[in-house]
């Protein structure tokens, strides 16, 4: 896939920053490619639910700002997107050091696009195992100045 706006990292990293809820979780982008995008977020038990595992709520957070950049890196200057639909299987407790939200555009289009989105735990000795599974759909949003990017 070939992003239609040159600067798509620079945008997509700058729309990222601007997001104060990843911020408050601590959660990092690691990686912006043509319909891909990466989130890393450290373990911390502000997150936890009362297991001591992530909070579900918290994994589907960074499962759908993933999709939601990956598709925005196709998108051109000044169109946005918006989810406004995804299904989240949690497939193991959240236990980990860190944990990696990787997002992908797996049918691009000029009104919906549809991603996946996988997180992984990530343990202190470097193995990592498959928490959640995202499939989300995004609404590509034009002419709405406050949802360009």
């Amino acid at each position: 896939m070939i992003p239609p706006d040159p600067d798509y990292v620079v945008r997509v990293q700058t729309s990222f920053g601007r997001q104060q809820a990843m911020a408050l979780l601590g959660a990092q982008m690691t990686e912006v490619r043509p319909g891909v995008t990466e989130i890393v977020l450290p373990f911390r038990e502000e997150l936890t639910q009362q297991h001591g595992f992530v909070h579900a709520g918290i994994i589907t957070a960074i499962a759908d700002s993933a999709c939601g950049y990956a598709a925005l890196s196709l998108m051109p200057p000044g169109v946005g997107v918006l989810t406004i639909e995804f299904k989240v299987n949690l497939l193991n407790p959240a236990a980990g050091e860190r944990f990696i939200a990787r997002g992908q555009v797996v049918k691009p289009g000029r009104t919906i696009m549809v991603c996946t989105g996988e997180v992984v735990a990530q343990r202190a000795d470097s193995t990592q195992q498959t928490v959640a599974l995202m499939q989300a759909t995004m609404m590509v949003v034009r002419d709405r100045p406050t949802v360009s990017d």
